[in-house]
């Protein structure tokens, strides 16, 4: 009876073992944006590259087990929001976290809806397109870089000192209609330098190329939009002015909150690797103008903060 025992004991350790080297097999998928350089990009007959593939790299490597990146384009359209789209991919299975999500708030709430619809997603077929996708609830991870706005100056206004949103009265401005950048400039002191600014359409107009031509002398812009500007126009006239606007967000992983475990792992590899420097060398390697996370961790309430200011 005992020898029975210890055969079936012997056998479930064999087969907890073999679960734990299949787990340890399976690919972690991490859905990235394949056109967002500095951070991610995926380009035919280029090699995939950018700041979040080093990272994600890395966390596989520290949880032992092999990477598999979901590509996917970002298209917003009436129903559809980089929350909602973010969702649908985890829900559906194609991937475990989503890499370079902004930590707000307003990002992390239960959807006010119940399904969504998929962003186009590398291997995508005609009912992907199509289909909605039940969703489920985000949770984060620990945030790994710092992403503000930042002023950018076009060339007749090299030079000029920006310590405050208030220093660019007497500029031509010019920002996308419904960006964050907008809300910021638009609200500013009650309004005060709306008559400066000129709206361009995204996705239709060249905000940073109207800039570039001198047509205008400044906008407001994510930092990293303007590392990807600068790497792809080392010649470009446009400078950096050196001025952070003090409400940014961080950026980490979001998973579901039903795969906590994983997200645990994560972090542990997140602390480590920012504890040995690697995260920061990561960002130098990308040519992204690294900060690293502030306090809060998850911003709160953007828009009342923005016009408070």
């Amino acid at each position: 009876m005992r020898s029975r025992s210890v055969a079936w004991s012997v056998a479930a350790l064999l087969s907890t073992m073999a679960s734990v080297a299949l787990a340890t097999d399976d690919p972690l998928k991490i859905c990235l944006d394949e056109d967002r350089p500095p951070l991610s990009m995926h380009h035919r007959g280029k090699p995939d590259a950018g700041f979040d593939v080093l990272l994600a790299q890395a966390i596989a490597e520290r949880l032992g087990r092999p990477l598999a990146i979901q590509w996917f384009e970002s298209k917003l359209d009436e129903d559809s929001s980089p929350q909602l789209e973010a969702n649908a991919l985890l829900s559906d299975g194609r991937c475990s976290l989503v890499g370079g999500y902004a930590l707000t708030r307003d990002s992390l709430v239960r959807p006010g809806m119940k399904t969504a619809r998929l962003p186009d997603f590398a291997g995508a077929t005609r009912d992907d397109r199509r289909r909605r996708v039940a969703l489920g609830v985000l949770a984060p991870s620990l945030p790994y870089v710092y992403s503000p706005m930042t002023v950018v100056l076009g060339p007749k206004a090299s030079g000029r000192k920006i310590g405050d949103i208030g220093d660019l009265a007497g500029l031509r401005l010019v920002i996308e209609s419904g960006s964050l950048g907008d809300a910021i400039l638009m609200t500013f002191d009650k309004g005060r330098l709306i008559d400066s600014i000129t709206h361009l359409v995204p996705g239709r107009d060249d905000l940073l190329g109207a800039l570039q031509r001198g047509d205008h002398d400044a906008t407001l812009i994510d930092l990293a939009r303007f590392d990807a500007h600068r790497a792809a126009h080392p010649d470009t006239a446009l400078s950096a002015s050196g001025y952070y606007y003090p409400i940014g967000a961080n950026r980490g992983y979001v998973g579901l909150a039903s795969d906590g475990a994983l997200i645990e792992a994560v972090n542990k590899a997140l602390s480590a690797l920012a504890a040995e420097g690697r995260i920061a060398e990561f960002g130098r390697q990308a040519g992204l103008t690294y900060l690293p996370p502030r306090e809060p961790a998850i911003l709160g309430d953007v828009w009342t903060k923005i016009i408070q200011r």
